[in-house]
């Protein structure tokens, strides 16, 4: 007999008026049968609102507005608090990750291997990107793992998937890209080992939105730093 279960679909969303209706398509197509859908706008200006209101809110669950823009890490913290699934995935609102991939990324969660699983993008063999966010997210990965003890490949992934539990648990405090680096040395301070599958990846450009930039970098080494295991 399947197993039954809900996942949660937190989509943080800041300024993707081309992107959001067809990212919400892709993920009502996901393979999930069970799926709770919830989008943060994070107080866009560039007209995202007005589709979310008139196009999208009938295609999903929830969606909640920012009323001052928190930056990523702020508006999946205020997601995280609205999810009622069994387990939640984070999905970005451009078009970088499959949405069709999220039963691979909860295939350790749900065999019971893990509590915590991420999607990587150097796992495949075949890294796309440009070469220095490679270099970059491949560096800050091994300076985390130094401090985690977690052998990642990718902890600057979008694809990360958790026991809902465990992930409304955490007090998440950065606002922005720190977020990464910092919910995976809380949840490695806990003692709870990460699991990595495989996924594929479709870059974009800046020119094309991308929205991380060299001061995220430097936060995120901040944020290894500050958020380690002291003891």
């Amino acid at each position: 007999m399947a197993q039954s279960y809900v996942l949660s679909v937190v989509i943080p969303c800041y300024n993707e008026k081309d992107n959001i209706i067809k990212i919400v398509e892709r993920v009502r197509k996901a393979p999930v049968e069970n799926k709770e859908i919830i989008i943060v706008d994070d107080k866009s200006t560039d007209g995202t609102r007005d589709i979310l209101e008139k196009s999208v809110k009938p295609l999903v669950d929830k969606i909640i507005y920012h009323e001052v823009n928190q930056g990523k890490g702020g508006a999946l913290k205020t997601g995280f608090a609205h999810a009622t699934g069994d387990y939640v995935i984070i999905q970005d609102a451009d078009q970088e990750y499959d949405p069709q991939e999220y039963i691979k990324v909860l295939q350790p969660i749900l065999n019971g291997d893990a509590d915590v699983s991420y999607g990587s993008r150097f796992l495949a063999g075949v890294s796309k990107g440009y070469r220095a966010n490679q270099m970059a997210n491949k560096f800050l990965t091994a300076l985390s793992n130094i401090f985690t003890h977690q052998k990642l490949t990718d902890m600057e992934t979008c694809y990360k998937c958790f026991k809902r539990q465990i992930i409304q648990s955490i007090d998440i405090e950065e606002k922005r890209f720190g977020f990464e680096p910092e919910i995976t040395e809380k949840i490695s301070n806990r003692g709870i080992k990460i699991a990595e599958v495989a996924i594929s990846y479709d870059p974009r450009t800046n020119e094309e939105g991308k929205k991380i930039g060299f001061k995220d970098g430097l936060r995120a080494i901040y944020c290894i730093w500050k958020y380690r295991n002291k003891k």
